[in-house]
Protein backbone atom coordinates (compact mmCIF):
# COMPACT_ATOMS: atom_id res chain seq x y z
CA UNK A 1 0.00 0.00 0.00
CA UNK A 2 1.43 3.10 -1.27
CA UNK A 3 2.13 6.33 0.99
CA UNK A 4 -1.01 8.54 -0.73
CA UNK A 5 -3.44 5.53 -0.67
CA UNK A 6 -2.25 5.07 3.52
CA UNK A 7 -2.68 8.90 3.73
CA UNK A 8 -6.47 9.39 1.66
CA UNK A 9 -7.39 5.94 4.26
CA UNK A 10 -6.68 7.85 7.18
CA UNK A 11 -8.09 11.02 6.33
CA UNK A 12 -11.30 9.27 5.31
CA UNK A 13 -11.69 7.30 8.68
CA UNK A 14 -11.23 10.20 10.57
CA UNK A 15 -14.20 11.90 9.03
CA UNK A 16 -16.18 9.08 9.54
CA UNK A 17 -15.00 8.96 13.21
CA UNK A 18 -15.92 13.04 13.19
CA UNK A 19 -19.28 12.40 11.95
CA UNK A 20 -20.23 9.40 14.55
CA UNK A 21 -18.75 11.91 16.98
CA UNK A 22 -21.13 14.07 15.84
CA UNK A 23 -24.84 14.04 17.91
CA UNK A 24 -27.78 15.79 19.61
CA UNK A 25 -29.72 14.49 22.44
CA UNK A 26 -33.22 16.31 24.07
CA UNK A 27 -34.51 16.06 26.85
CA UNK A 28 -38.38 16.23 27.49
CA UNK A 29 -37.51 18.19 31.06
CA UNK A 30 -35.34 20.96 32.15
CA UNK A 31 -32.09 19.67 33.39
CA UNK A 32 -31.72 16.68 31.08
CA UNK A 33 -34.35 14.96 32.68
CA UNK A 34 -37.11 12.89 31.62
CA UNK A 35 -37.47 10.95 28.46
CA UNK A 36 -34.56 11.62 25.79
CA UNK A 37 -34.62 11.24 22.04
CA UNK A 38 -30.45 11.08 20.34
CA UNK A 39 -29.45 11.75 16.78
CA UNK A 40 -26.72 11.58 14.46
CA UNK A 41 -28.51 12.21 11.34
CA UNK A 42 -31.10 15.02 10.07
CA UNK A 43 -34.38 14.93 11.61
CA UNK A 44 -37.32 16.85 8.99
CA UNK A 45 -40.20 16.02 11.13
CA UNK A 46 -39.84 15.29 15.26
CA UNK A 47 -43.57 14.07 14.53
CA UNK A 48 -42.64 10.66 13.36
CA UNK A 49 -40.23 10.14 16.02
CA UNK A 50 -43.16 11.06 18.99
CA UNK A 51 -40.87 14.23 20.38
CA UNK A 52 -42.52 16.71 18.36
CA UNK A 53 -42.31 20.12 20.43
CA UNK A 54 -41.20 17.79 23.15
CA UNK A 55 -37.63 18.96 23.79
CA UNK A 56 -36.94 21.47 27.14
CA UNK A 57 -33.43 20.65 26.67
CA UNK A 58 -30.28 19.08 24.94
CA UNK A 59 -26.41 17.83 24.78
CA UNK A 60 -24.43 18.58 21.83
CA UNK A 61 -21.66 17.00 20.85
CA UNK A 62 -18.51 17.24 18.32
CA UNK A 63 -21.15 19.53 16.14
CA UNK A 64 -22.78 22.61 15.33
CA UNK A 65 -26.52 22.00 15.01
CA UNK A 66 -29.34 23.67 13.71
CA UNK A 67 -33.16 23.68 14.96
CA UNK A 68 -35.56 24.47 14.15
CA UNK A 69 -39.59 25.23 15.45
CA UNK A 70 -41.10 24.09 12.70
CA UNK A 71 -40.71 20.46 10.62
CA UNK A 72 -38.22 20.50 7.13
CA UNK A 73 -35.97 22.82 8.70
CA UNK A 74 -38.71 26.05 8.55
CA UNK A 75 -39.66 28.62 11.04
CA UNK A 76 -37.46 30.09 13.59
CA UNK A 77 -34.19 28.37 13.66
CA UNK A 78 -31.42 28.61 16.17
CA UNK A 79 -27.55 27.37 15.45
CA UNK A 80 -26.67 25.42 18.76
CA UNK A 81 -22.74 25.10 19.06
CA UNK A 82 -21.58 21.81 20.91
CA UNK A 83 -22.13 21.74 24.74
CA UNK A 84 -24.78 21.57 27.22
CA UNK A 85 -28.24 23.00 27.34
CA UNK A 86 -30.15 22.94 30.45
CA UNK A 87 -32.93 25.22 29.15
CA UNK A 88 -34.38 25.95 25.78
CA UNK A 89 -36.83 28.12 26.92
CA UNK A 90 -33.80 30.60 27.18
CA UNK A 91 -33.77 30.42 23.35
CA UNK A 92 -37.13 30.52 23.22
CA UNK A 93 -37.55 26.78 21.62
CA UNK A 94 -38.74 25.42 25.07
CA UNK A 95 -41.22 22.37 23.47
CA UNK A 96 -40.94 23.96 20.19
CA UNK A 97 -38.21 21.98 18.42
CA UNK A 98 -39.79 20.16 15.47
CA UNK A 99 -36.88 19.35 13.00
CA UNK A 100 -32.98 19.39 13.35
CA UNK A 101 -29.79 18.81 11.14
CA UNK A 102 -25.89 18.84 11.46
CA UNK A 103 -24.19 22.25 10.20
CA UNK A 104 -21.81 21.35 7.66
CA UNK A 105 -18.24 22.19 9.30
CA UNK A 106 -17.27 24.19 6.67
CA UNK A 107 -20.74 26.48 6.40
CA UNK A 108 -20.38 29.86 7.83
CA UNK A 109 -22.86 31.01 10.11
CA UNK A 110 -23.94 34.84 10.95
CA UNK A 111 -23.60 35.51 14.93
CA UNK A 112 -27.17 36.59 15.06
CA UNK A 113 -28.53 32.60 14.71
CA UNK A 114 -26.19 30.87 17.08
CA UNK A 115 -27.98 30.50 20.58
CA UNK A 116 -25.96 31.94 23.38
CA UNK A 117 -22.76 29.92 24.36
CA UNK A 118 -23.80 27.24 26.78
CA UNK A 119 -22.32 27.47 30.07
CA UNK A 120 -19.20 25.39 30.96
CA UNK A 121 -19.71 23.60 33.45
CA UNK A 122 -18.48 24.58 37.02
CA UNK A 123 -19.30 24.26 40.23
CA UNK A 124 -18.17 26.85 42.90
CA UNK A 125 -18.09 26.45 46.42
CA UNK A 126 -18.00 29.62 49.22
CA UNK A 127 -16.75 29.19 52.85
CA UNK A 128 -20.15 31.29 54.29
CA UNK A 129 -23.85 31.43 53.60
CA UNK A 130 -24.88 33.28 51.02
CA UNK A 131 -21.80 32.87 48.38
CA UNK A 132 -19.71 34.93 51.24
CA UNK A 133 -16.12 34.52 51.87
CA UNK A 134 -13.17 32.38 50.23
CA UNK A 135 -14.38 30.17 47.59
CA UNK A 136 -13.17 27.48 45.00
CA UNK A 137 -14.16 26.99 41.69
CA UNK A 138 -13.68 23.45 39.46
CA UNK A 139 -14.42 22.75 36.20
CA UNK A 140 -13.00 18.97 36.75
CA UNK A 141 -13.89 16.33 39.41
CA UNK A 142 -11.80 16.87 42.47
CA UNK A 143 -11.05 13.27 44.29
CA UNK A 144 -10.02 15.33 47.81
CA UNK A 145 -10.43 18.83 48.60
CA UNK A 146 -7.98 18.67 51.01
CA UNK A 147 -5.24 18.70 48.26
CA UNK A 148 -6.98 22.40 47.20
CA UNK A 149 -6.96 23.69 51.01
CA UNK A 150 -10.64 23.51 50.77
CA UNK A 151 -12.04 20.38 52.46
CA UNK A 152 -15.01 20.14 54.88
CA UNK A 153 -14.76 24.20 54.45
CA UNK A 154 -18.02 24.84 51.74
CA UNK A 155 -21.20 26.29 53.35
CA UNK A 156 -22.75 27.28 50.23
CA UNK A 157 -22.41 26.69 46.16
CA UNK A 158 -23.20 28.32 42.67
CA UNK A 159 -23.30 25.22 40.06
CA UNK A 160 -23.42 26.42 36.48
CA UNK A 161 -23.93 24.25 33.02
CA UNK A 162 -24.34 20.63 34.48
CA UNK A 163 -24.92 18.71 37.18
CA UNK A 164 -22.39 17.96 40.18
CA UNK A 165 -22.01 15.07 42.84
CA UNK A 166 -20.60 16.02 45.95
CA UNK A 167 -20.02 13.83 48.86
CA UNK A 168 -19.06 13.95 52.31
CA UNK A 169 -15.80 11.98 52.06
CA UNK A 170 -13.06 11.37 49.12
CA UNK A 171 -13.07 9.91 46.22
CA UNK A 172 -16.65 10.27 45.60
CA UNK A 173 -17.68 8.45 49.26
CA UNK A 174 -20.16 8.57 52.15
CA UNK A 175 -23.47 10.69 51.57
CA UNK A 176 -23.37 12.19 48.03
CA UNK A 177 -26.12 14.43 46.94
CA UNK A 178 -26.41 15.73 43.24
CA UNK A 179 -26.90 19.77 42.75
CA UNK A 180 -28.94 20.78 39.56
CA UNK A 181 -27.48 24.22 37.79
CA UNK A 182 -28.81 26.74 40.32
CA UNK A 183 -27.55 29.07 43.02
CA UNK A 184 -27.53 26.83 46.74
CA UNK A 185 -27.10 29.67 49.38
CA UNK A 186 -26.89 27.32 52.10
CA UNK A 187 -26.05 23.57 52.09
CA UNK A 188 -26.98 23.11 55.58
CA UNK A 189 -30.98 22.49 54.18
CA UNK A 190 -29.24 19.05 52.86
CA UNK A 191 -26.92 18.49 55.92
CA UNK A 192 -23.49 18.90 54.07
CA UNK A 193 -22.80 22.21 55.67
CA UNK A 194 -18.64 22.24 55.98
CA UNK A 195 -18.93 18.44 55.52
CA UNK A 196 -18.00 18.47 51.23
CA UNK A 197 -14.72 16.56 50.56
CA UNK A 198 -14.89 15.52 47.07
CA UNK A 199 -17.31 16.69 44.05
CA UNK A 200 -17.47 15.86 40.36
CA UNK A 201 -19.78 16.35 37.22
CA UNK A 202 -22.63 13.95 36.80
CA UNK A 203 -22.78 12.94 32.71
CA UNK A 204 -25.60 14.21 31.11
CA UNK A 205 -27.05 10.64 29.82
CA UNK A 206 -26.79 9.39 33.69
CA UNK A 207 -29.93 9.00 35.10
CA UNK A 208 -30.75 9.74 38.84
CA UNK A 209 -32.92 8.73 41.42
CA UNK A 210 -35.10 11.76 42.20
CA UNK A 211 -33.84 10.85 45.99
CA UNK A 212 -30.13 11.92 45.48
CA UNK A 213 -30.91 15.15 44.13
CA UNK A 214 -30.69 18.04 46.84
CA UNK A 215 -33.45 20.65 47.25
CA UNK A 216 -34.30 22.47 44.19
CA UNK A 217 -32.34 25.66 44.50
CA UNK A 218 -34.26 29.03 45.41
CA UNK A 219 -34.73 31.28 42.00
CA UNK A 220 -32.75 34.65 42.78
CA UNK A 221 -35.70 37.10 43.86
CA UNK A 222 -36.67 40.29 46.15
CA UNK A 223 -40.25 41.02 47.48
CA UNK A 224 -40.72 44.18 48.97
CA UNK A 225 -43.60 44.48 50.86
CA UNK A 226 -45.39 48.26 51.81
CA UNK A 227 -45.49 47.95 55.55
CA UNK A 228 -43.25 46.70 57.96
CA UNK A 229 -43.34 43.19 59.17
CA UNK A 230 -44.00 41.85 55.47
CA UNK A 231 -47.56 42.88 55.47
CA UNK A 232 -49.58 45.10 53.13
CA UNK A 233 -48.89 45.03 48.83
CA UNK A 234 -46.16 43.28 47.85
CA UNK A 235 -43.91 42.99 44.76
CA UNK A 236 -41.57 40.71 43.50
CA UNK A 237 -39.39 40.97 40.91
CA UNK A 238 -36.41 37.95 39.24
CA UNK A 239 -34.68 40.72 37.21
CA UNK A 240 -33.55 44.14 37.97
CA UNK A 241 -35.75 46.73 37.52
CA UNK A 242 -34.17 50.37 36.78
CA UNK A 243 -37.10 52.65 38.05
CA UNK A 244 -39.63 51.18 40.37
CA UNK A 245 -42.04 54.54 39.34
CA UNK A 246 -42.94 52.02 36.19
CA UNK A 247 -43.97 49.31 38.24
CA UNK A 248 -46.30 51.70 40.70
CA UNK A 249 -44.07 50.66 43.60
CA UNK A 250 -41.72 53.54 43.58
CA UNK A 251 -40.88 54.66 47.55
CA UNK A 252 -43.48 52.38 48.89
CA UNK A 253 -41.43 49.34 50.33
CA UNK A 254 -40.81 49.26 53.96
CA UNK A 255 -39.97 45.21 54.37
CA UNK A 256 -38.45 42.81 52.00
CA UNK A 257 -37.55 38.75 51.41
CA UNK A 258 -34.21 37.80 49.58
CA UNK A 259 -33.90 35.04 47.91
CA UNK A 260 -31.15 33.08 46.49
CA UNK A 261 -28.99 35.60 45.93
CA UNK A 262 -27.94 39.00 47.16
CA UNK A 263 -29.70 42.15 45.60
CA UNK A 264 -28.22 46.02 45.29
CA UNK A 265 -31.16 48.36 46.46
CA UNK A 266 -30.70 51.82 45.89
CA UNK A 267 -32.66 55.25 46.71
CA UNK A 268 -32.56 56.68 42.82
CA UNK A 269 -33.42 55.33 39.83
CA UNK A 270 -31.03 53.73 37.48
CA UNK A 271 -29.06 52.42 40.43
CA UNK A 272 -27.75 55.72 41.52
CA UNK A 273 -28.15 57.58 44.70
CA UNK A 274 -27.31 55.78 48.37
CA UNK A 275 -27.58 52.26 47.47
CA UNK A 276 -27.11 49.11 50.16
CA UNK A 277 -26.97 45.52 49.35
CA UNK A 278 -28.98 42.78 50.84
CA UNK A 279 -28.11 39.08 51.61
CA UNK A 280 -30.54 36.50 51.05
CA UNK A 281 -32.77 36.54 54.21
CA UNK A 282 -35.96 38.46 55.70
CA UNK A 283 -35.78 42.17 56.13
CA UNK A 284 -38.77 43.13 58.77
CA UNK A 285 -37.84 46.76 58.46
CA UNK A 286 -35.79 48.75 56.23
CA UNK A 287 -36.13 51.40 57.81
CA UNK A 288 -32.57 50.07 59.70
CA UNK A 289 -30.52 51.05 56.48
CA UNK A 290 -32.28 54.29 56.06
CA UNK A 291 -34.14 52.70 52.95
CA UNK A 292 -37.87 52.50 54.11
CA UNK A 293 -40.20 54.38 51.58
CA UNK A 294 -37.22 55.39 49.25
CA UNK A 295 -36.37 52.39 47.02
CA UNK A 296 -36.53 53.17 43.53
CA UNK A 297 -34.49 50.32 41.88
CA UNK A 298 -32.56 47.15 42.10
CA UNK A 299 -30.38 44.89 40.35
CA UNK A 300 -29.34 41.32 41.33
CA UNK A 301 -25.60 40.87 42.63
CA UNK A 302 -23.82 37.81 41.13
CA UNK A 303 -22.97 35.48 43.46
CA UNK A 304 -18.97 36.15 42.80
CA UNK A 305 -19.12 39.72 42.15
CA UNK A 306 -17.01 42.07 44.61
CA UNK A 307 -19.24 44.53 46.27
CA UNK A 308 -16.57 46.55 48.35
CA UNK A 309 -18.25 50.13 47.36
CA UNK A 310 -21.09 49.42 48.85
CA UNK A 311 -22.43 48.51 52.71
CA UNK A 312 -24.29 45.27 53.39
CA UNK A 313 -27.60 46.20 54.82
CA UNK A 314 -26.24 45.01 58.47
CA UNK A 315 -23.60 47.67 58.59
CA UNK A 316 -23.73 50.17 60.95
CA UNK A 317 -24.79 53.56 59.37
CA UNK A 318 -22.81 56.72 60.21
CA UNK A 319 -23.52 60.56 61.23
CA UNK A 320 -24.60 62.35 58.26
CA UNK A 321 -24.13 66.49 58.29
CA UNK A 322 -23.62 66.53 61.82
CA UNK A 323 -26.85 65.50 62.88
CA UNK A 324 -28.09 65.01 66.39
CA UNK A 325 -28.54 61.92 67.80
CA UNK A 326 -30.09 60.74 70.86
CA UNK A 327 -30.27 56.96 72.77
CA UNK A 328 -33.00 54.83 71.99
CA UNK A 329 -33.91 52.24 74.89
CA UNK A 330 -33.59 48.41 73.70
CA UNK A 331 -36.89 46.13 74.64
CA UNK A 332 -35.57 43.10 72.92
CA UNK A 333 -32.66 41.25 71.22
CA UNK A 334 -32.98 38.15 69.16
CA UNK A 335 -29.64 36.10 67.67
CA UNK A 336 -30.36 34.64 64.00
CA UNK A 337 -28.16 31.56 63.18
CA UNK A 338 -28.08 29.62 60.26
CA UNK A 339 -30.70 26.81 59.33
CA UNK A 340 -30.50 23.40 61.53
CA UNK A 341 -28.11 20.61 60.07
CA UNK A 342 -29.78 17.54 58.92
CA UNK A 343 -27.75 14.51 59.61
CA UNK A 344 -28.83 11.09 57.92
CA UNK A 345 -28.17 7.67 58.63
CA UNK A 346 -29.62 4.06 57.31
CA UNK A 347 -30.96 1.64 59.68
CA UNK A 348 -31.84 -1.86 59.06
CA UNK A 349 -35.54 -2.43 60.20
CA UNK A 350 -37.37 -5.70 60.68
CA UNK A 351 -41.07 -5.46 59.10
CA UNK A 352 -43.80 -7.53 59.71
CA UNK A 353 -46.49 -8.98 57.23
CA UNK A 354 -49.40 -10.31 57.51
CA UNK A 355 -50.27 -13.35 56.26
CA UNK A 356 -52.80 -16.16 57.02
CA UNK A 357 -51.28 -19.33 55.49
CA UNK A 358 -48.53 -21.32 57.03
CA UNK A 359 -45.15 -21.59 55.95
CA UNK A 360 -44.84 -24.89 54.28
CA UNK A 361 -41.65 -25.79 53.53
CA UNK A 362 -41.37 -24.91 56.87
CA UNK A 363 -43.45 -27.71 58.21
CA UNK A 364 -42.48 -30.20 56.15
CA UNK A 365 -38.80 -29.79 57.18
CA UNK A 366 -39.72 -29.11 61.21
CA UNK A 367 -41.85 -32.52 60.84
CA UNK A 368 -39.15 -34.41 59.22
CA UNK A 369 -36.85 -32.82 62.08
CA UNK A 370 -38.94 -33.85 64.67
CA UNK A 371 -39.58 -36.95 63.58
CA UNK A 372 -36.18 -38.23 63.77
CA UNK A 373 -35.56 -36.69 66.80
CA UNK A 374 -38.83 -38.35 68.46
CA UNK A 375 -37.46 -41.89 67.13
CA UNK A 376 -34.77 -41.18 69.24
CA UNK A 377 -36.79 -41.40 72.39
CA UNK A 378 -37.60 -44.41 73.89
CA UNK A 379 -38.43 -47.78 72.50
CA UNK A 380 -41.39 -49.86 71.24
CA UNK A 381 -44.73 -48.49 70.74
CA UNK A 382 -43.70 -45.31 73.43
CA UNK A 383 -41.14 -44.46 70.53
CA UNK A 384 -43.79 -44.72 68.06
CA UNK A 385 -45.73 -42.49 69.50
CA UNK A 386 -42.54 -39.81 70.34
CA UNK A 387 -41.52 -40.14 66.88
CA UNK A 388 -45.43 -39.04 65.74
CA UNK A 389 -45.22 -36.59 68.28
CA UNK A 390 -42.01 -35.00 67.28
CA UNK A 391 -43.26 -34.98 63.76
CA UNK A 392 -46.19 -32.61 64.76
CA UNK A 393 -44.38 -30.84 67.16
CA UNK A 394 -41.04 -30.30 64.34
CA UNK A 395 -44.03 -29.20 61.83
CA UNK A 396 -45.70 -26.47 64.28
CA UNK A 397 -42.67 -24.91 64.84
CA UNK A 398 -41.28 -25.20 61.44
CA UNK A 399 -44.58 -24.14 59.90
CA UNK A 400 -43.57 -20.43 62.11
CA UNK A 401 -39.68 -20.36 60.49
CA UNK A 402 -39.07 -16.69 59.50
CA UNK A 403 -41.31 -15.33 61.53
CA UNK A 404 -41.37 -13.15 64.48
CA UNK A 405 -42.66 -13.56 68.19
CA UNK A 406 -46.49 -12.85 66.93
CA UNK A 407 -46.14 -15.42 64.64
CA UNK A 408 -46.27 -13.13 61.44
CA UNK A 409 -43.60 -13.56 58.82
CA UNK A 410 -40.61 -11.06 59.27
CA UNK A 411 -38.30 -8.98 56.29
CA UNK A 412 -35.91 -6.40 56.92
CA UNK A 413 -35.48 -3.24 54.84
CA UNK A 414 -33.16 -0.25 54.72
CA UNK A 415 -34.48 2.63 56.41
CA UNK A 416 -33.43 6.16 56.09
CA UNK A 417 -33.72 8.02 59.10
CA UNK A 418 -33.01 11.84 59.85
CA UNK A 419 -32.47 14.85 62.16
CA UNK A 420 -31.88 18.23 62.38
CA UNK A 421 -29.32 19.35 65.40
CA UNK A 422 -28.96 23.39 65.95
CA UNK A 423 -26.34 25.06 64.45
CA UNK A 424 -23.24 25.45 66.35
CA UNK A 425 -22.44 28.44 63.89
CA UNK A 426 -21.74 32.18 65.09
CA UNK A 427 -24.75 34.29 65.10
CA UNK A 428 -25.39 35.86 61.27
CA UNK A 429 -26.74 38.86 62.81
CA UNK A 430 -28.95 40.06 65.68
CA UNK A 431 -32.36 40.90 65.36
CA UNK A 432 -32.90 44.18 67.59
CA UNK A 433 -35.92 46.16 68.68
CA UNK A 434 -36.03 49.45 70.44
CA UNK A 435 -38.13 52.11 71.33
CA UNK A 436 -37.48 55.60 70.51
CA UNK A 437 -40.18 58.97 71.04
CA UNK A 438 -43.01 55.94 71.70
CA UNK A 439 -42.13 53.86 68.47
CA UNK A 440 -41.25 50.21 67.92
CA UNK A 441 -38.27 50.03 65.34
CA UNK A 442 -36.08 47.10 64.40
CA UNK A 443 -32.49 46.70 63.55
CA UNK A 444 -30.36 43.88 62.22
CA UNK A 445 -26.98 44.54 63.84
CA UNK A 446 -23.51 42.69 63.38
CA UNK A 447 -22.67 42.47 67.13
CA UNK A 448 -25.07 42.42 70.17
CA UNK A 449 -26.44 45.96 71.39
CA UNK A 450 -26.03 47.54 74.47
CA UNK A 451 -29.18 48.86 76.53
CA UNK A 452 -29.44 51.10 74.11
CA UNK A 453 -29.11 52.05 70.12
CA UNK A 454 -27.59 55.33 68.82
CA UNK A 455 -30.24 57.06 66.55
CA UNK A 456 -31.41 60.20 64.64
CA UNK A 457 -34.39 62.05 65.25
CA UNK A 458 -35.99 59.69 62.23
CA UNK A 459 -35.62 56.95 64.50
CA UNK A 460 -32.56 55.53 62.25
CA UNK A 461 -29.82 53.89 63.75
CA UNK A 462 -26.29 55.44 63.75
CA UNK A 463 -22.58 54.02 63.98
Amino acid sequence: MNTLLRIMLAAAGAAIAAQAAAQVTFYEHPEFDGRTFSTNAPVGNFAREGFNDRASSVVVRGARWEVCDDARYAGRCVVLRPGNYPSLDAIGLNDRVSSVREVNRNARIDERRYAPAPQVAQITFFERNGFEGPSFTTQKPIGHLARRGFNDRASSARVQGDRWEVCERPRFTGRCKVLRPGQYASLAEMGLNKQIASARIVDANTRIDDRRYAPIPVTAQVTFYERQGFEGQSFTSQKQIGNFARQGFNDRASSAIVQGNSWEVCEDAQFNGRCVTLRPGKYPSLTAMGLNNRVSSIRSVEANARNDEQPFANQPFQRRNNEQLYEANVTSVHAVVGAPEQRCWVEREEIAQERRNVNVPGAIAGAIIGGILGHQVGGGQGQDIATAGGAVAGAAVGAYIGRDGSGQPVQSRDVQRCESIPSQARPDFWDVTYVFRGQSHQVQMTAPPGSTVTVNAQGEPRA
